[in-house]
């Protein structure tokens, strides 16, 4: 079943797999691009699981000033801290693209009734995994946004996505926008910084293809 590669679902069988969905704990849904999934504000007790395209996580200020935080791909979770800390929405999640998500029920499948399941401990484990990788994501996004300069920011996470892909030659998954989003930085800035970059020898590009330029 495609369900298992998810975090969320491992160590689980098919037949604790079809219990939690009987029992109403699990559903499925897709998403249109730029279709809001979960908003600011709202509360939630269930997590998501991205099974295909991608969700956004975005802050929107009150002056329309949009900030991307993070990137959640196949196989990732996200909404999981505030469907346990029963704390309203301070982001939006958003479909990046056309997305299928599967919602699981933190707050009915993680009540203390529910301990002598044959899943329970495997959930609450994978749950704790899950949200160590988290941290370590949102780590990166810190790391990306704490120099004062676009350059700065561009050469941080540039490096990491190296790092990541181990090698100085690799694709990243934002397009420019998007980019400038997750750096928090104006979009013609960054355009004229990567410009800068390539013309000094510092780094090769073509759309999303960026090559790091060792001297």
């Amino acid at each position: 079943m495609e369900m298992f590669f998810l975090a969320a679902f491992r160590g689980i069988c098919e037949s604790e797999y079809h219990e939690l969905q009987a029992l109403g704990f699990i559903r499925r849904k897709t998403f249109e691009k730029d279709e809001v999934i979960f908003s600011t504000g709202s509360y939630v007790t269930k997590l998501g699981l991205v099974c295909s395209g991608c969700v956004h996580i975005e802050n929107n200020d009150l002056w329309g000033n949009k900030s991307i935080l993070s990137r959640v791909e196949l196989g990732q979770v996200f909404a999981e801290t505030y469907a346990l800390c029963h704390e309203p929405m301070m982001v939006d999640a958003v479909a990046a693209e056309e997305t299928s998500i599967i919602f699981l029920d933190l707050q009915q499948a993680l009540d203390s009734s529910r301990m002598g399941q044959s899943w329970y401990a495997k959930l609450q484990k994978n749950l704790l995994m899950m949200s160590a990788r988290k941290n370590l994501t949102l780590s990166g996004r810190i790391f990306c946004t704490t120099s004062k300069t676009i350059r700065g920011r561009l050469l941080t996470y540039l490096s990491g996505e190296a790092a990541r892909n181990g090698g100085n030659e690799f694709e990243i998954s934002f397009n420019r926008q998007q980019l400038a989003d997750y750096l928090n930085v104006e979009r013609s800035a960054l355009s004229k910084e990567l410009g800068r970059m390539k013309n000094e020898g510092l780094i090769n590009y073509r759309k999303n293809h960026f090559e790091l330029i060792e001297n």
